[in-house]
């Protein structure tokens, strides 16, 4: 790998276009990734904003589910936000049958496949619904110049993490931004602002990867069954 890393982001659901945009502003390469043979070729991954459930059924549906997790537990650099922080969780809790807006109790979601990767329990939709949504102002671990904007929608928290994972930024009492090793996950999107700063600490965490393993990731490839050529990139 070069200095300019090759980050992806997957491009099944969600604000793709957005992190493209974020992560060229913070000096990598950004190519949308939809199949596993692209998974294959970037250093590491964006995975978005959008509907946590249907991007789950799409990348089983489309036979990305298990490539995702075969590079992220390989320690490919993999970057969730919101929707994507729930698909980096090992668990996942739903909203308070009682309280559907903002839940004290939750039960856990059966059948919503993740890729994981984040030893936390995360509440999807904790924030509230849509138009609950809110910015705040957002101290980040690791992001210099001050607090950037966070965008909550239909944003999740973590309820708990295990002691391998760093709390990296909290806001109203909770947990909103983590980091395990070479993934990190935040509960706002950052993408939305014109602030690419946490995009730039997650290219720096690829870079540094490669630094220290200039080899890692050619050794790291999926098995795309027959596919023969190298993905066909286009812009969105």
């Amino acid at each position: 790998m070069t200095d300019t890393p090759v980050i992806g982001v997957l491009a099944l659901q969600g604000d793709v276009r957005e992190h493209l945009i974020a992560l060229a502003s913070a000096d990598a390469v950004a190519r949308p990734v939809r199949r596993p043979e692209e998974l294959a070729e970037v250093d590491g991954l964006v995975i978005p904003g959008g509907e946590s459930t249907t991007m789950s059924k799409l990348a089983v549906l489309f036979g990305m589910m298990e490539p995702l997790r075969a590079r992220v537990a390989a320690g490919m650099p993999v970057y969730g936000t919101c929707a994507g922080m729930i698909l980096l969780a090992d668990e996942i809790l739903g909203p308070s049958p009682s309280s559907p807006s903002r839940s004290s109790g939750g039960y856990p979601i059966s059948g919503q496949e993740t890729v994981g990767g984040i030893d936390m329990i995360v509440r999807r939709n904790a924030f509230g619904r849509q138009n609950e949504s809110f910015e705040a102002a957002v101290e980040v671990d690791g992001v210099p110049g001050g607090s950037v904007e966070g965008v909550f929608i239909r944003a999740p928290w973590v309820e708990s993490v295990g002691a391998a994972v760093d709390v990296i930024a909290t806001h109203g009492g909770h947990i909103v931004a983590v980091r395990q090793g070479n993934a990190l996950a935040t509960s706002f999107h950052p993408e939305l602002t014109g602030d690419h700063r946490v995009h730039a600490l997650f290219v720096d965490m690829v870079r540094a990867v490669g630094r220290l393993d200039p080899g890692r990731i050619s050794r790291v490839r999926i098995d795309s069954g027959d596919a023969k050529e190298k993905a066909d990139v286009r812009p969105l």
